[in-house]
This record gives structure tokens, sequence and C-alpha cells, in this order.
């Protein structure tokens, strides 16, 4: 990838309650600044990738500092806009032990909800770019971000842009307004090569399930999603089994046209904050399908990919902050963890 990878979608600012404490236990919050897009952006730039991030945000503390982090990690923030509204937030009750983590979303009305497809001036956004990068996130918001989302992949098309596009399936989201979502992200994942998503994800858009279980179920579904999005080329997913909040086995998986890789499992213990695993992900695949000397190795990046994601558990936050150093050790100790 020669030119930057631009990444379209909300930042937000996340409140979470201190250590593993219920939100309104304590009279104080956590903040950390994130976005499922902003995330990807963030993990490539510490990857030594160039990055360029486009969305909207108030003209206020809260939107100036949003875009003062992202910026601080090395991605070119010159494509936010401001934007009349308000920012969008989201808090976050930690889980421990038997209990999950729960997340209260606080973004209807925000700036980049509320900024339309033209606020965006995309053959300048795009120009040079080597990819584009969208998530579901950004249409579940509402009719006016779906359609901001559309207008990006579209003109990404028009350009010759790639665009990869992660299922992020948020149905609060989408059961907040009158949407069709089957709909919305067929329209959008037509103008992408790369999916994130599984077999769940792929039954959504299809409208229907697929037969059998495990690595046989995952296959049908891909299968069935390369014969009806004729431009898709790669889908990259994880299977995660929780055996507790501080517990999780994980495994990485690409499908291809031709066949598909799926790694080992990996116990991931004393997780501190899986909040932007997938996100960490997907940063690591498309920087492993990148590499100069394993380019397009769908093997190679599905490894990189499971490795970056599984660091993100130990690093509180959003964000993947981690270089190719830290990737190699992860992997030098055979996937295993590191005690």
């Amino acid at each position: 990838m020669t030119g930057p990878i631009v990444f379209f979608g909300e930042l937000l600012i996340r409140l979470s309650s201190p250590g593993r404490t219920l939100l309104m236990q304590t009279p104080s919050l956590d903040l950390h600044v994130g976005g499922a897009e902003a995330n990807v952006a963030i993990g490539l730039a510490n990857l030594g990738h160039a990055t360029r991030m486009v969305s909207a945000v108030p003209d206020n503390a809260l939107g100036r500092g949003a875009v003062a982090a992202v910026r601080g990690q090395g991605v070119d923030t010159s494509g936010v806009i401001t934007y009349d509204g308000r920012m969008g937030l989201y808090f976050l009750a930690p889980g421990a032990g038997l209990r999950a983590s729960e997340i209260v979303y606080d973004r209807a009305g925000s700036s980049f909800a509320t900024a339309p497809a033209d606020a965006f001036d995309w053959p300048k956004l795009l120009a040079g770019a080597s990819r584009l990068h969208l998530s579901g996130i950004t249409p579940a918001l509402g009719p006016v971000s779906a359609a901001a989302a559309l207008a990006a992949a579209e003109a990404a098309t028009a350009l010759g842009v790639p665009v990869s596009f992660d299922g992020n399936y948020r149905a609060r989201l989408w059961e907040a307004w009158d949407s069709n979502p089957r709909a919305i992200l067929s329209a959008l994942i037509g103008h992408a090569d790369i999916l994130f998503g599984n077999h769940q994800d792929v039954g959504l858009l299809l409208g229907h399930g697929f037969e059998g279980e495990g690595e046989d179920r995952r296959r049908a579904a891909a299968v069935a999603a390369f014969a009806a999005f004729p431009r898709l080329k790669l889908i990259a997913s994880t299977a995660r089994h929780t055996e507790d909040a501080d517990r999780h086995r994980i495994s990485a998986r690409i499908d291809s046209r031709d066949g598909h890789v799926q790694t080992e499992e990996v116990l991931v213990s004393g997780i501190v904050d899986r909040i932007g695993a997938g996100d960490a992900f997907a940063a690591g695949v498309l920087h492993g399908l990148s590499s100069v000397q394993n380019r397009g190795d769908i093997a190679y990046a599905a490894r990189i990919g499971l490795a970056l994601g599984c660091l993100k558990h130990t690093l509180p936050g959003d964000a993947s902050l981690f270089g190719q150093g830290d990737i190699d050790a992860f992997l030098a100790g055979s996937l295993d963890v590191r005690r």
C-alpha cells in the first residue's frame, strides 16, 4: 500500500467506570478516544502505515480533544470537519468474572450522524489513497450516515480505490430507527474486496443461516458470500469462546475464493480491556496482507491479525498501540500466552 489508507467513521469519547466498578458506582470515569474506524487507523499508524481519518466533530473542546488524540497517534486528521451537533459518547462498565461488560450509547444527534454526504469531498479525500475502510457502525447511525457511507464507497469504486468493510453489526443502533440493515449493508459490501465478518454476518446479508458446524459452516457462508458479491476477494474473521471476563480462547480465519486458512486457538488470560480487539485484528490483517515479504499471503495475514487482536486485550483503551516488534515477540512465543 503506497498511498494513505482512508477511514470514514465517527470519532467517539468513551467514558468507563474505573477498575471493574459499575457505572455510577463511583463519582469518576476514565476517558478514552476511539471509534471502530479510528481504532484501525491508529493500529495501522503504529505499524508504520500512512492513514487518513475522515469524520465530523463539533467545534468545541470535546471535538478538538478527540481529533488531537487521534492525530497524536500519527493519523492524518486533515479530513475531519467540524459540523453542528454534539460529540458522540459511549459508556462502558467493564466485565468481571461471570459478569459481562456492558455498553450504553449516547450518540444520537452527533455531528457525525447528522453530517450529510455532500459535506465530504471524496475525490479530494481519496486522492492517492490505497484503500478506503468502512464499517457497519456508520450506516447503523441513521439514514443520513447510511447515505454518507454509500457515497464514500461509490466514490472509491469510481476512482479505483479498493474498499474494506467491517460488519460490526450493532443491533441497538439499527433498532433505533426505521432501518433496513440487510439492504443497506449489502449495498455497501457490494463495493468491498475485503469483508471482516463471520457466518452470522453473511447470514444477515443473505437472509438465511448455514448448515454444519465450525469450519464447515464458515466455509459454506464464505462461498455463498463470494457468489453474492462479485468484488469480494477475502473474508476475515475471528472465533471467540468466552470462559469468563478474564479468559477467552480466540482463533482467526481468512477465506478466499480458492480456499481458507485457520489458526490454532489461543488462550488469552488476564484480560485488561477487550474493547477494540476486533479493530486490532482488522489492522493486523491489513498490515499482514501488505507485508513486502509476505504480500497477499493469507496465512501470514491471519497470524498477524490474531497476534495484534490478542495483544490488544492487554491494553486499556480502544485502539492498538503496538508495533511490529511487539507482534514479532508475540509470534516468537508460538502464539501461546507469555508468562
